[in-house]
């Protein structure tokens, strides 16, 4: 029963951007009739609200199981739950003076506060008599009833097996989709192609790691990847330097009459300088008969990429336009190599997850991506959200998430999806209780996203 330790400072909290009173603090975020979202720090009783928001829910006279928590580890649930119990022990041999103590601590008004003591004391009687408990779950054990739950046309959607064995760690799946990842890869020129290019451009290391990456984020990718996000993500070359839109690769350009008078008076005028300038006058105009651009970059450009400086004739017109025009084509073929490097990586991705699925299909397993993205489908689905309502939800009055920096993208769009259907449903959305420090993110490896 002990309270949170948090200075008694009124300075100490701060409610809507406004400075308050401890009480006028708890009394706003320990109400089960408002939605709240509670940022602190370590040891600031983040845990002590949320389970004291249960109480006042529980006193004001909702059932256990329309109280929803959510948590992030099996322990962390346990700790919940755990506390619970020890409170409503305590308050049913507590005396009265205890108990109001207890309820004052909690926000309750002074004036309500007496009618609540005999309440307080009973609850922990209440609850075994009620034979339902508050349900304290981590968020991969609600969405996997949810998945347990699912149309079998949810599951076909999806590309899951109607019968299959949940994964906690999906470690060992992705251990063993490299093998027919690579298979797959030797098996088709094109994506040979692609994985040789991108290793010969930044290593097999690189290449692994972004691809782990790519995995790790699969359903992200995928969910974008429908709506043409991925493609659309780094431009064409053409379509960032409209003048050269239409050009199967920026070196093309150096057969356009412009560009190449504009490089070949340069090239006249360096070889009137000094036999370096002049040499390098004669590499920039086989460059541009060649067409090969890097040499037309190297004659302009030190290995840094700074203009040359060309001494005298640094400064002449035709020299300084050259290079103005020599850095547009180098931004030009950066942009066209970074967009190929991405089309093939998305190629190689798609290949990646595409074995990744057929690997799980075949041995039964459904991985915690799996189970997020049913929770989204069905929860962002206006038929199926209502479903869901009526057979899992319908009776959730109250909803409070635990840790709430830690949650990921896909958690919370599925969160949000069905919070939101309750309108559509035309039902009464529960109160919702958000906590969290995002200075403590720790699962930012299992793809949290503190903002």
């Amino acid at each position: 029963m002990t309270e949170p330790r948090v200075s008694e400072t009124a300075y100490a909290y701060e409610l809507n951007g406004q400075r308050v009173s401890r009480p006028d603090f708890y009394a706003v975020a320990c109400d089960p009739r408002r939605s709240v979202a509670v940022e602190a720090c370590a040891g600031a009783g983040k845990t002590w609200m949320l389970v004291s928001r249960m109480l006042r829910a529980l006193l004001a006279g909702a059932q256990p199981h329309e109280i929803l928590a959510i948590t992030f580890t099996k322990k962390a649930a346990g700790e919940m739950r755990q506390r619970l119990q020890q409170w409503l022990q305590a308050f049913a041999q507590a005396t009265p003076e205890q108990l109001l103590h207890e309820l004052h601590i909690r926000g309750v008004p002074p004036q309500a506060a007496p009618g609540l003591v005999e309440p307080l004391r009973g609850l922990y009687r209440a609850l075994l008599q009620s034979g339902r408990p508050v349900q304290v779950r981590t968020f991969h054990s609600w969405f996997a009833a949810l998945l347990r739950n699912a149309p079998l046309a949810v599951l076909q959607q999806l590309g899951l097996p109607a019968s299959y064995e949940l994964l906690e760690d999906d470690k060992d799946a992705v251990d063993a989709v490299w093998r027919h990842f690579h298979a797959a890869v030797v098996a088709q020129p094109e994506a040979r192609r692609d994985y040789l290019d991108a290793v010969a451009v930044h290593g097999r290391f690189n290449t692994l790691k972004a691809l782990e990456a790519a995995l790790a984020k699969r359903v992200e990718f995928a969910l974008a990847d429908a709506r043409g996000t991925v493609d659309a993500s780094v431009k064409p070359f053409g379509e960032q330097f409209t003048e050269l839109a239409g050009l199967a690769e920026p070196a093309q350009a150096l057969q356009g009459a412009t560009v190449r008078s504009v490089l070949l008076d340069a090239a006249r005028v360096l070889g009137t300088g000094a036999p370096t300038y002049a040499a390098l006058g004669s590499k920039l105009e086989q460059a541009v008969g060649g067409l090969a651009l890097g040499d037309v970059l190297d004659a302009l450009f030190t290995q840094k990429g700074d203009p040359r400086k060309f001494g005298k004739l640094a400064d002449h017109p035709a020299v300084t336009a050259a290079q103005a025009l020599a850095q547009r084509l180098q931004a030009a073929a950066r942009q066209h190599a970074a967009w190929q490097h991405q089309q093939r990586m998305a190629r190689l991705t798609r290949l990646l997850i595409a074995e990744f699925s057929a690997l799980k299909r075949e041995r039964g397993w459904v991985d915690m991506n799996d189970v997020e993205r049913a929770a989204l489908v069905m929860l962002s689905d206006p038929v199926l959200s209502g479903w869901v309502q009526e057979r899992l939800d319908a009776r959730v009055g109250h909803l409070l998430i635990d840790e709430f920096q830690d949650t990921n993208p896909l958690q919370w769009q599925a969160l949000h999806a069905w919070l939101s259907g309750y309108a559509g449903a035309g039902g009464q959305a529960p109160s919702v209780f958000v906590v969290g420090d995002p200075k403590q993110s720790i699962y930012r490896f299992r793809r949290a996203e503190p903002q």
